[in-house]
């Protein structure tokens, strides 16, 4: 099962944003040759190139000269290749980090030349009307391909530089590499090369393109966390729907005498990872440690034979999403605790979970931390064998980016292939469902796509469902239906300038909806969904894709899994955190009340309720 699955399909939509990005740039291209071309500041643009270019000196000539090579199509090709090699070796850091560093440069500074291509297809500006120091390439004048290019490759460094290092010498450093596409813009004007108005959106279009591959690569989310180690309960006023409850089990994660089963992926987890887990565990008085490895016939490993044979007091899962799925249907419903090693490439519910990215980390703090029960998907469909999900699940377009997705492409450039299985899908027609929500009338619509989540965050902390909470005993819906350019833009902007959790507003409730980015997203809430499709649509659970059906039905199981979390700060109150569920039945502060869970399943499901 793919590790890399999940984020891949989330990454993949976020680089969808690319293409916009260049209607955007052509748009804003065609008003400045357009009707805006004699508006003030575009009308004194000439003025500006002739000043300049009657004031050269031969001091400043041949600095920007070097400036002009130093952005040349030749140079960032070679500087790009230097960099990502030096990525690639770079001493003391984790592999998996070392490859994102390295295709996020790299894959900067392509998307910024594809948009730049695009652009100048569509925008014809002629270079300025004075003498140029430099051979005119046979593109447009607008926008300029130097100065984004600079902008990719050493702004993308500048972001690189700021990650790695701290005070005076990461402002140093950071502050040279920015200075570069700046100095490449001046020089560029001045040698008659571009109009001003080209190169600034040259630093626009560069920088937009890291904001994109910053947001599909790396996750940032800031937030607070209760004593559990979620993040913190969502209080307002107004919130008269179901409290979003921190289901907290106030014991510390267990260790020894019971054994201990390490379920890992072996691409995942390489053989360093695995010895310091071992160590970690051993550590921790976790001494009886038996390990299996996933396979593809079995991607729980032998997960539920090992915990049928003996009694068994932690499992450890070192591996992505697609293995914590697995993982979690075999133990859901019991009381063994699972403890998560993030070794994929998006580690989504590890990320919701607010865990720390690094694995030995991660297993460090959660096994000093506490037990705290979360919810689970549980999902069946026609040829859909029933299951359950942690992350998300979902069915259109995104299924189909998954399902295409080139094998060989995905082996050389991980989540990246997405993208181009995404473009191809671009086109595909609507589909018309019908979604039912607790028991409730059916609701007729079409869409993109339609995904059910247990959390809300994607890749970079984009908040999909930004009410999401994964102990909240309920599923959020969105459907995603953008309508042309306007729509795309809509939902992104919806996507990328909202908070993680919403701050404000009422929660929904069972039947009740909420529509979003001008229509492009709709949101639900609900215990049980029910989702019809007039045609067989491709679907996909957790980032791996099942046949395609007509037919999903995702009912959520509340606080079904106890994993091991880290402690973080003080405990949030009662009062504001919601009733606390307690793991035997009893009734803690608050008032809730649930029952106690039967012993862990050692086999497939046998059925949705």
């Amino acid at each position: 099962m793919s590790n890399a699955h999940s984020a891949g399909v989330r990454s993949g939509l976020l680089l969808l944003l690319l293409p916009l990005q260049a209607a955007s740039v052509a748009g804003l291209g065609l008003l400045v040759t357009g009707p805006l071309a004699r508006r003030w500041p575009l009308s004194v643009e000439d003025g500006v190139n002739r000043a300049l270019a009657d004031r050269r000196e031969t001091l400043v000539t041949a600095v920007s000269a070097g400036m002009s090579r130093l952005a040349a199509t030749e140079s960032i090709v070679t500087l790009t290749l230097v960099a990502v090699l030096a990525l690639l070796l770079a001493p003391g850091v984790p592999q998996v980090r070392r490859w994102r560093n390295a295709a996020f440069l790299a894959g900067s500074v392509a998307a910024q030349s594809a948009v730049f291509l695009l652009v100048t297809v569509v925008v014809g500006r002629a270079r300025p009307d004075v003498p140029h120091l430099d051979a005119a390439p046979p593109t447009s004048s607008f926008p300029s391909g130097h100065v984004g290019a600079a902008t990719a490759l050493f702004g993308g460094l500048a972001v690189l530089a700021a990650g790695r290092l701290s005070g005076a010498r990461r402002a140093l450093v950071v502050g040279l590499l920015l200075l570069v596409p700046t100095a490449v813009a001046v020089s560029r004007v001045y040698r008659g090369m571009h109009h001003p108005s080209d190169v600034v959106v040259g630093l626009l279009n560069g920088g937009c393109t890291l904001l994109v591959m910053a947001y599909a690569l790396f996750w940032s989310t800031p937030g607070t966390r209760t004593s559990t180690g979620l993040p913190a309960p969502r209080t307002r006023p107004d919130d008269t729907g179901a409290a979003h409850t921190a289901t907290r089990i106030p014991t510390a994660a267990p260790a020894g005498p019971g054994r201990t089963v390490v379920v890992r992926h072996p691409h995942g987890c390489d053989d360093g990872t695995a010895a310091r887990v071992r160590a970690l565990l051993r550590g921790h008085g976790c001494t009886d440690q038996v390990w299996t490895s996933t396979t593809a016939e079995e991607p729980a490993g032998a997960l539920a034979a090992r915990v049928a044979e003996a009694d068994t007091a932690l499992v450890v899962v070192c591996g992505g999403d697609g293995t914590v799925r697995a993982c979690a249907d075999v133990l859901s419903g019991g009381g063994i605790p699972l403890a998560i090693v993030p070794c994929g490439t998006g580690n989504l519910l590890a990320r919701n979970l607010r865990l720390p990215a690094d694995p030995d980390t991660a297993l460090r703090e959660a096994l000093a931390g506490t037990t705290v029960g979360i919810d689970l998907g549980r999902i069946h469909g026609d040829g859909l064998a029933p299951t359950r999900f942690t992350v998300m699940a979902g069915a259109g377009f995104d299924a189909a980016m998954v399902r295409d997705a080139s094998a060989r492409l995905k082996r050389r450039l991980g989540w990246a292939a997405y993208v181009l299985s995404a473009l191809r899908h671009l086109g595909d027609p609507r589909m018309r469902l019908s979604v039912r929500l607790d028991g409730g009338a059916p609701l007729e619509r079409r869409a993109r796509m339609v995904v059910v989540g247990n959390v809300g965050s994607l890749q970079g902390g984009l908040p999909l469902l930004p009410d999401a909470r994964p102990d909240s005993g309920r599923l959020e819906v969105v459907l995603l239906d953008p309508r042309g350019v306007a729509g795309w833009l809509a939902a992104a902007r919806h996507l990328l300038t909202r908070p993680a959790t919403r701050a404000s507003g009422p929660r929904l409730t069972g039947g009740q909806d909420r529509r979003a980015a001008r229509g492009a997203l709709e949101y639900f809430s609900a215990e049980r969904i029910g989702l019809r499709f007039a045609r067989p649509q491709p679907r996909e659970l957790d980032g791996d894709a099942f046949a395609a059906g007509t037919r999903l039905t995702a009912e959520v199981e509340p606080g079904a899994l106890r994993v091991c979390l880290p402690v973080r700060g003080p405990a949030e109150p009662v009062a504001a955190a919601g009733p606390v569920r307690a793991a035997d039945g009893a009734e803690e502060p608050g008032g809730a009340r649930v029952t106690a869970r039967p012993p862990a399943r050692t086999g497939r499901p046998d059925g949705v309720r």
